[in-house]
């Protein structure tokens, strides 16, 4: 039998499947969606098997060196699938294959040397097989670090005559948690008897049988809470051990992230009609095996989460799985909580804040079909369920459903993929749908779920405007408009809490010289650093570099140095000196590096140890705390002129997301918007929590400028070290694209985009405007294969992105 396998070489040419023999020790246990090692070339590399055949073409196969997986780490789906993504987001298929898998199943390569002609060796340098025996079947970059100069010497000598080899190893860095199990086979007779035979002095193993025969002796007992519990060492249980009275055995365990949290069981609450009426065509396509695309448009706060839950319930009563996409950031412990109160050990969560074998710990219990739920940020999209029964994404407008690098796939088309091949339904829930989703409902190629009202019939937040210029104007120079500050001191005296949202971490935007002028930038980028005062450095937020704040200005060697633009470190430096008995909680990008540190500032808000969230972007979807009664946003226009033509809709989905965290329950909710174009319809319309005018009046503008829903897109990327070759590059793709594409499709550029360097490389765009475009992919498929061969050697790098999220 033969196997197709796919091979981790992520380039152009080998991305097809090679044919390898199966041994006959080997057919029981290879089949398709497994992983093995695979003889290719000199090297021996990972593979995954797609396919198996009875013949090949080929002759003088070579076999398959060993197997990774006892059972297939991807489904006959998830194989189709990858091919569908190789194609449709021009990527090859092993980075297909390999998103769909946990960071920890990603193959490790490591060389060790073996001597292959001992004898010869000696011959020729005399007492070298001393040291060479020592470094035998150690890692190459071991002995680098180790060897001396000379050893090396002799060592590369050898190896160009074939005395010794280097023989690459694959590793798997998926490793299991164990731990050390305590248990006992002798009956509670026999645990008497030898519990009086010991000595008297043997107090520590005493109180090990002690326990043993107090408690039920038939159950295994993890060795450190064995310690605990009959208080006793290691060294007592090691005697016992010997003796044959206890059986000492390692046993692996999952690793769960959810096990020391306190989790209220909960029921499903009574629905209202509207959200009945939205519930039943789910339900029917559910128990009908009908695949059908729902976009529940809901404002904030009426009730999505649970027509989600109940949807699931009806699910899992079929035997069937369910897989809920939420953003990243709105991941919040919350989200988290409100499905494992419901579903409990049924569900499994994937998201960044998981260590690495906590991840692959989760992704196991998918595989293994331990659970039916999967809670999860983008990559959750590729659980390996075998019978979906509905596939949610909630927020569905948030652009972090589109993944930015290799494979370039946007989670909400993977979805109707998947939901497709299961017959189940697709729910996209949202306040603020994007324009692309809202259109297909209005087309009826979605169907339009609508939500209007809030459950508890709580109107929504009144939303107070505030034009800064006036502001500035009346002499007001602070970052608090006065009604915003008059607000928080009456928030604080109630005992009431607020949010304050700022879409900019750091302390200032940039620093500059006031009397030069000059703006200290990144060396590696084309943007200016931010000021963070906690550290007093400038760092980068696109390569990460950093440098300490000089005293003098670099160029005139000024003592003025000024701090321009307000972050979210300024504005809590603010409010403690203007509200000093306020306590302020800030979440931002620093505040939550560590591990944890996100549930744990959350936790703090929600039990009333502060008076104020401040944050970015991560603060506006998802929260639900009851005492929040106002609601702060601080620059309202800060996203408005990015040169993006999702300009518009991002501020509006943004500042609707953060005027619905207000008055969601029993209490009134107020939200006071701050900024210097205020009469922008973005501005205007989600102040009114009116999306249908939003929509119409965007729709309007993207019709006269072209752009999608009306028109698909295509952004092209070109980046090298070397300014003239990234233009000349762009060029002729430009050139190329124009003689290959109809007349009707629209090739504009090629230009620098708004940030032009980045990481020491210069960047250069051209765009495709489209409606219809039979043989795009192909043109573009030709267009990369050529260019990106015609560079080999070079380090030009080409990147396609078909439907682009980021145009910066």
């Amino acid at each position: 039998m033969i196997a197709k396998v796919i091979v981790d070489v992520p380039v152009k040419q080998t991305d097809k499947p090679f044919d390898y023999f199966i041994p006959d020790s080997f057919l029981p246990l290879v089949q398709p969606g497994i992983r093995v090692v695979v003889p290719f070339g000199p090297r021996k590399l990972l593979g995954f098997v797609i396919d198996i055949e009875e013949e090949s073409q080929l002759t003088n196969l070579k076999e398959i060196e060993s197997i990774i997986d006892h059972e297939p780490v991807l489904t006959d789906e998830l194989i189709e699938l990858g091919d569908w993504l190789s194609k449709t987001a021009l990527c090859l298929k092993i980075s297909a294959y390999q998103a769909m898998l946990p960071a920890a199943m990603k193959a490790s390569y490591k060389k060790y040397l073996i001597i292959t002609d001992g004898k010869e060796l000696n011959e020729r340098w005399p007492g070298c097989l001393t040291f060479l025996t020592d470094y035998e079947n150690k890692e190459w970059a071991q002995i680098l670090k180790t060897a001396s100069q000379e050893e090396i010497s002799i060592i590369q000598k050898a190896l160009r005559e074939n005395m010794v080899a280097l023989e690459q190893v694959v590793h798997d860095k998926s490793t299991s948690k164990k731990i050390k199990m305590i248990r006992t086979e002798l009956t509670k007779d026999d645990l008497q008897k030898a519990y009086d035979q010991l000595d008297k002095r043997a107090k520590k193993q005493k109180n090990v049988l002690a326990y043993f025969l107090n408690e039920d002796h038939g159950t295994p007992i993890p060795l450190t809470s064995l310690i605990k519990k009959a208080d006793a060492g290691r060294s007592a249980i090691n005697h016992l051990v010997d003796k044959g009275l206890l059986i000492e055995e390692e046993v692996e365990q999952l690793r769960d992230p959810y096990a020391h949290s306190e989790i209220e069981k909960t029921t499903p609450l009574p629905l209202t009609n509207e959200q009945q009426g939205v519930l039943e065509p789910i339900v029917q396509d559910i128990e009908e095996d009908k695949h059908q695309v729902y976009l529940c448009h809901g404002v904030t706060g009426s009730g999505k989460t649970e027509i989600y839950m109940q949807a699931i319930d009806k699910v899992i009563k079929q035997g069937k799985e369910a897989i809920v996409l939420v953003p990243e950031i709105a991941l919040t412990p919350q989200m988290v909580h409100r499905f494992k109160g419901r579903f409990g050990s049924d569900v499994a969560v994937l998201h960044s804040g998981l260590s690495r074998g906590e991840k692959y710990d989760e992704w196991r219990k998918i595989n293994r079909g331990e659970v039916s739920v999967v809670v999860g940020a983008r990559s959750a999209i590729f659980a390996s369920f075998k019978k979906l029964g509905i596939i949610i994404i909630d927020e569905e407008h948030e652009t972090s459903y589109k993944q930015e690098e290799n494979p370039r796939y946007h989670a909400r088309d993977v979805a109707i993929f998947r939901g497709r091949f299961h017959g189940c339904p697709v729910v996209l829930g949202s306040a603020t749908p994007s324009l692309e989703s809202y259109a297909r409902a209005q087309k009826g190629v979605y169907k339009l779920a609508p939500l209007y009202n809030r459950i508890n019939q709580q109107p929504l937040p009144e939303v107070m405007m505030i034009d800064m210029r006036e502001e500035l104007r009346s002499g007001n120079r602070s970052m608090f408009s006065k009604p915003l500050f008059s607000k928080l001191t009456d928030r604080l005296e109630k005992g009431e809490q607020s949010v304050l949202f700022l879409n900019r971490r750091g302390y200032s935007t940039f620093v500059m010289c006031r009397d030069c002028g000059y703006v200290i930038e990144c060396p590696h980028c084309d943007i200016s650093l931010t000021y963070h005062r906690r550290q007093g450095r400038l760092k980068c937020h696109y390569c990460g570099y950093e440098e300490s704040l000089p005293d003098r200005c670099p160029s005139c060697e000024s003592e003025y140095m000024r701090y321009f633009g307000t972050g979210t470190q300024k504005v809590e430096e603010a409010l403690t000196q203007l509200l000093p008995e306020a306590r302020v909680i800030r979440m931002d990008v620093d505040t939550t590096k560590k591990k944890g540190a996100h549930e744990k500032l959350l936790k703090a808000f929600g039990d009333g140890k502060a008076d104020i969230l401040l944050g970015t972007q991560m603060i506006a979807k998802g929260l639900d705390f009851p005492n929040v009664t106002l609601v702060g946003v601080l620059a309202a226009d800060s996203m408005l002129h990015l040169p993006d033509f999702r300009a518009s809709e991002k501020t509006f989905q943004l500042l609707t997301q953060v005027a619905g965290r207000a008055g969601r329950h029993h209490l009134k909710g107020e939200v006071v918007v701050q900024s210097y174009t205020p009469d922008h319809y973005a501005i205007v319309d989600a102040g009114a929590h009116d999306y249908q005018g939003f929509y119409q009046k965007e729709m309007y503008a993207r019709h006269q400028r072209q752009y999608p829903p009306y028109f698909f897109l295509t952004l092209i990327t070109v980046s090298h070290p070397d300014f003239p070759k990234v233009v000349d590059v762009t060029q002729k793709i430009t050139r190329f694209l124009k003689q290959k594409l109809t007349n009707k499709a629209m090739i504009l550029g090629p230009v620098a985009p708004p940030i032009p360097r980045i990481k020491d490389r210069y960047r250069y765009q051209c765009m495709i405007k489209y409606k219809n475009e039979p043989d795009l992919i192909k043109i573009l498929k030709e267009c990369q294969n050529h260019f990106q061969e015609a560079y080999t050697k070079d380090a030009l790098k080409i990147t396609i992105d078909i439907n682009p999220y980021l145009l910066m």
